[in-house]
């Protein structure tokens, strides 16, 4: 039987280089509903992933204007956050199984929140849309289940405090 973990953000402050196992991260099982806010999501750790891989997709917007002698002008003009996740099939876990069944959604049934904690106190949560990738594998493989969430939507990013 498997136990619901909830997903915290550690007590004490890290320092220095981590390993990526340092990082946790949770989905909520519940969805998202409109009247979700980053402040009241519970998430629940989904057990024997084992890669988690943060990416950015940043739009840049240039131009090149008579004043800068021919040297482009550049800004940040909008962001998402992609996360992929591979690991193993958990039948029991709630985490596990929660993301598994979202290989068979569609439309705003796949959309959840998904939190991640830094070794260092900050925390992010993220409005998400799952898509699930990959289960399955060879027969002599433990079943493998991939994964990954797009941001649809602003994040809530809540630094450490300050010690």
């Amino acid at each position: 039987m498997s136990e619901t973990s909830t997903v915290t953000p550690r007590t004490t402050q890290a320092t220095g280089v981590m390993p990526t196992n340092k990082v946790t991260f949770g989905i909520c099982t519940a969805g998202r509903k409109e009247a979700d806010t980053a402040s009241t999501i519970q998430t629940v750790v989904v057990k024997d992933a084992e890669s988690l891989n943060i990416s950015f997709d940043n739009g840049i917007e240039e131009w090149n204007p008579m004043d800068q002698e021919g040297w482009v002008r550049r800004l940040m003009t909008s962001k998402s956050i992609g996360v992929s996740l591979g690991g193993k099939r958990n039948y029991g876990d709630p985490g596990n199984d929660y993301v598994a069944s979202l290989g068979y959604a569609n439309g705003q049934d796949a959309n959840s929140w998904f939190s991640i904690n830094f070794p260092n106190g900050d925390k992010l949560m993220i409005p998400v849309v799952v898509n699930v990738t990959s289960m399955g594998g060879d027969s002599t493989s433990v079943n493998a289940l991939e994964w990954e969430v797009q941001s649809d939507g602003k994040p809530s990013y809540t630094p450490a405090a300050s010690a």
